[in-house]
C-alpha cells in the first residue's frame, strides 16, 4: 500500500504584470482519491499547477507537497510524477531509450522502465520512434514517465486527451487504481463527462479564485432537482413561491419545470397539499457540467452546503 502525501494550496496569488492569473487560492488535495481540477481557459489552473511543481515562483502563499515546496523535496520524480500539457519527446528516440535515460539520470533502476511501460499498455511499441507514436499513445508515454519513479502523488494535465474511447475507459480504471493504492491523484480537465466518471472530488477555478471544492457525490446533491409536468403549471409556481424556502424553478415548457432545493417528496407534497394535478414527478440526477456551468458564470457563487 502506497503512502500518499496532501497537496495544499495555501494562500496562493501569481501576477504576471498586471495580470492576476491566481489570486490568495487556497485548497487541499487528499490521499487515496481521484480529484478533479476544474476550471474554464484561463482560470488560473495550469499557472497553479506550475507553481505546485516549482516552474513558477508565487507572487505570495505557498504551494506544498506533503508539507514542503517541491524546490525542497529530497527526491522528486520519487515523490511527483507530473505531466502537464503536451509532454515533449525526442521524435528520434524509442519510448524505451527515453524512459532509460531519465531512469540512469535520476537514479531509479533500469527495471522500472519495463514496468512502467506494461503498467501503460505501450510495451508492444517500446522500441519504436517516438516520432511515429499517435497522440494518444504519446500521452501514455507521458503517464509512464509520470509512474518511473513510483511516486505517490500524480498530477497529471488533460490526461485523457488524444485517447481513443478504449483507452479512456482504460485510463479511468488506472487512475481509480492508483487512488486505491493510497497515491494522491490530481488531475485537470475539460472533458467534464468523463471527469464525472473519473473523479471523486473536485477542486474548481474561476478568474483566478476558488469556486467550491468537495467530493462529487455531495456536489452533485446539491444541485440534483426534480423534474415535473403539470397541467396547472402556474398554480405549482405560485405554491412553490408561497412555500418560501430554498426554491429555485427554472421552466421548461407550457407544463414542465426543473425545481431545486428540495426533494422529490417535498415537492410531490406541496403539489397535493395545494391541490396541483401532476402527470411526472422525477428525480434527476446533479449533472456535472451544468455544476461547472453555474459555478464559473459567477466567481463568488457557492454551492450550499
Amino acid at each position: 500500500m502506497t503512502t500518499g502525501l496532501p497537496l495544499d494550496i495555501v494562500g496562493l496569488s501569481k501576477r504576471f504584470g498586471a495580470v492576476h492569473a491566481v489570486e490568495d487560492l487556497t485548497f487541499s488535495v487528499a490521499p487515496g482519491v481521484v480529484t478533479g481540477f476544474l476550471g474554464p481557459n484561463g482560470a488560473g489552473k495550469t499557472t497553479t499547477l506550475r507553481c505546485l511543481l516549482g516552474l513558477v515562483r508565487p507572487t505570495a502563499g505557498e504551494a506544498l507537497v506533503g508539507g514542503k515546496p517541491y524546490r525542497d523535496l529530497a527526491h522528486p520524480m520519487r515523490t511527483v510524477g507530473s505531466a502537464l500539457e503536451a509532454a515533449s519527446f525526442h521524435p528520434g528516440r524509442t519510448a524505451r531509450g527515453h524512459l532509460r535515460y531519465l531512469a540512469q539520470a535520476s537514479g531509479l533502476a533500469e527495471s522500472r522502465v519495463a514496468e512502467v511501460l506494461r503498467l501503460v499498455g505501450i510495451e508492444e511499441y517500446a522500441d519504436r520512434r517516438v516520432g511515429g507514436y499517435s497522440l494518444g499513445m504519446r500521452q501514455r508515454l507521458g503517464l509512464a514517465q509520470a509512474l518511473l519513479g513510483d511516486p505517490p502523488v500524480l498530477v497529471l494535465d488533460e490526461p485523457a486527451n488524444g485517447l481513443d474511447p478504449a483507452g479512456i475507459a482504460w485510463l479511468r480504471g488506472f487512475l481509480r487504481t492508483l487512488a486505491e493504492e493510497g497515491r494522491t491523484v490530481l488531475i485537470s480537465s475539460h472533458v467534464l463527462s468523463e471527469v464525472q466518471q473519473t473523479v471523486d472530488a473536485v477542486v474548481v477555478l474561476s478568474r483566478g479564485r476558488l469556486v467550491t471544492q468537495g467530493r462529487l457525490v455531495d456536489l452533485e446533491a446539491a444541485r440534483a432537482a426534480v423534474l415535473v409536468r403539470t397541467p396547472h403549471r402556474d398554480r405549482l409556481l405560485a405554491a412553490l413561491e408561497a412555500a418560501g424556502g430554498p426554491w429555485r424553478v427554472q421552466p421548461l415548457d407550457e407544463d414542465s419545470v426543473r425545481v431545486t432545493g428540495g426533494t422529490a417528496a417535498e415537492v410531490g407534497q406541496l403539489a397535493h397539499d395545494a391541490d396541483v394535478v401532476l402527470h411526472e414527478l422525477g428525480n434527476e440526477p446533479g449533472d456535472l457540467e451544468r455544476l461547472f456551468l453555474e459555478l464559473t458564470a459567477d466567481p463568488h457563487l457557492e454551492v450550499p452546503s
